[in-house]
């Protein structure tokens, strides 16, 4: 064999190695080219997916973030009670558990049967899921989409999916023929699932589930989603539209298909009612749907090789913030995601990152967490290393001192741009499961100084800054109106450094005093040792962190 040839199979194998190992989605390999159309969403170019019906972005919405599942259960049990005879209701879930209490007395099956029983079209699409004897929720899906079937409504267990992969959008959509009720979609991270019922207090769900002991028996949840009225509701019932319209099997697994039959369970999904005209204008949000398919075999219809819009709106906003990037987020754990951050940091100095994270995994597995903390070590270090001191990464407990899980994915940037959804930042998110995130860019300015936090001229948005400060007076342990010296994102900065360090120094000596207010504290892991780490790649990459995208597009380091 020629030195030469030689030479190019070590440049073929290094190509291979780096796309299914270190594998670097290289989202700023174009930032210079992105689409001045408008600078905070995605062109229709920018998305690269021809295939989808949804529109770019809608203007003239009525946005309102829901904060704990608390609210949002509330909300949708409001909005479903009011849904009978020739009403529209669809859903979309990772997980959902039939006795799960939206208001006290009101179970997930309850409100959804009886929007059916009073005449309403109910369709639903839950994730079939993995093994069950490892944690999936596929009995629980079932048993929903069995009690929902009985009350006339039509679920099916949906595992058109990679291998490996899942559907984890969590949204709903309920169209009213009555003209007088205005539409209304809910889009975000909450699942229809037990343990989801926190609020402000974060005490728990007193109807709980198995969780690592580290969170006690009731586990506290920080989560989020948003009410959205006016035309982007269509869009969101079109991104139902299309994957209820896909013609692939539910599921090709004989194992699957017998138990759905006997049980009689729809296999086939019937056709959905023609769609109405999209909602009337009705408010200042101008929203973008974000999300993530990978590419498939048979292809998805909607997005033939994939779509990955989230991550590359991700890229856009990332590279056009100056001031500070806001960040909750339950999986911050993928070397690819963190070097998009770390990027943004290295190229504006002035720019600060705050990150709320977990304390623990939600996993007891000692298969899985050598591999998630591997990943979330290194992308912390990634992280820290280009922004060091205008970096903070926090997590959070209620007043009682027990940790909270952060299950939200929020991402405010420059009090501009907001984004709320369920796609974590991990390469899963970004490439391989079924994401859908709401970006908002409010056009009523905020006219608190400063009123320009970039510099820019894009000026602070009414949604964006209320939702941080809103999230940061929780956090804080602030009253509703207590924020003045958290308007100013520099100040924001240093009152939340402030404010964390007067804990963790209480915590250190509990007896000197009484606890400061606040719920943030410094996030600290236990790295893997070195022989852990070397065990623990091949299932991170394979397997917690799996990238979806095209081969071509691994090869090139594209997205």
């Amino acid at each position: 064999m020629t030195a030469t040839l030689w030479g190019r199979i070590r440049a073929i194998m290094r190509r291979l190695s780096s796309a299914f190992g270190r594998s670097s989605l290289a989202l700023t390999g174009r930032r210079e080219q992105f689409d001045p159309a408008h600078p905070w969403f995605l062109s229709a170019t920018e998305r690269d997916n021809s295939d989808t019906r949804i529109r770019e972005w809608t203007d003239s919405n009525d946005v309102i973030p829901l904060i704990h599942g608390r609210v949002y259960f509330a909300a949708l049990a409001k909005a479903l009670a009011r849904a009978g005879s020739n009403d529209l209701v669809l859903f979309t879930d990772w997980r959902g558990d039939a006795d799960q209490q939206l208001v006290d007395g009101v179970t997930v099956a309850d409100a959804f049967a009886g929007a059916a029983r009073r005449g309403a079209t109910v369709r639903g699409m839950m994730w079939r899921s993995h093994i069950e004897t490892l944690g999936f929720p596929g009995r629980r899906n079932r048993k929903l989409a069995e009690a929902l079937e009985a009350a006339g409504g039509e679920v099916i267990l949906d595992q058109r999916v990679p291998a490996l992969g899942s559907h984890h959008q969590k949204f709903v959509v309920v169209r009213y023929s009555d003209v007088h009720t205005p539409d209304v979609a809910f889009v975000g991270g909450i699942d229809l699932a037990r343990a989801r019922r926190d609020d402000a207090d974060h005490f728990g769900d007193p109807l709980s589930r198995p969780f690592p002991p580290e969170y006690g028996e009731t586990p506290a949840w920080h989560d989020a989603q948003l009410q959205i009225h006016g035309p982007a509701v269509r869009d969101v019932e079109d991104v139902f539209r299309e994957r209820w319209e896909d013609p692939a099997a539910l599921s090709r697994l004989p194992w699957h298909a017998l138990p759905d039959i006997l049980r009689g369970l729809t296999r086939s999904p019937s056709e959905l009612p023609p769609p109405a005209t999209p909602p009337e204008p009705c408010g200042t949000c101008s929203v973008q749907l974000l999300r993530t398919y990978p590419r498939r075999r048979p292809a998805y219809p909607f997005a033939r090789e994939g779509e990955r819009s989230a991550a590359k709106a991700y890229a856009k906003v990332l590279h056009r913030a100056k001031s500070l990037v806001y960040v909750e987020d339950q999986y911050l754990w993928s070397v690819d995601v963190a070097r998009v951050f770390a990027e943004a940091l290295r190229r504006e100095p002035r720019l600060r990152l705050v990150a709320v994270v977990p304390k623990y995994l939600d996993d007891d597995s000692p298969i899985t967490i050598p591999s998630a903390l591997l990943g979330h070590s290194s992308a912390l270090e990634t992280i820290r290393d280009a922004g060091g001191d205008r970096v903070l990464v926090l997590d959070l407990e209620n007043d009682r001192g027990i940790p909270v899980y952060v299950h939200s994915k929020v991402c405010i940037v420059d009090d501009t741009w907001a984004a709320v959804g369920s796609d974590n930042f991990n390469r899963r998110s970004w490439t391989h499961d079924s994401e859908l995130t709401a970006a908002v860019v409010d056009t009523a300015r905020d006219v608190r100084a400063p009123v320009d936090p970039s510099g820019l001229g894009d000026g602070a948005r009414r949604f964006a800054r209320d939702l941080r400060l809103q999230l940061a007076r929780e956090h804080l342990g602030r009253d509703d109106d207590d924020d003045a010296d958290l308007i100013d994102p520099d100040r924001f900065f240093d009152v939340v450094t402030d404010s964390v360090d007067a804990l963790d120094r209480w915590h250190t000596a509990p007896s000197a005093g009484t606890r400061p207010p606040g719920r943030l504290r410094r996030h600290h892991i236990d790295v893997p040792p070195q022989w852990q780490q070397r065990a623990a790649a091949l299932v991170y990459r394979l397997v917690v962190d799996p990238d979806g995208r095209p081969f071509r597009m691994r090869l090139r380091r594209t997205y």
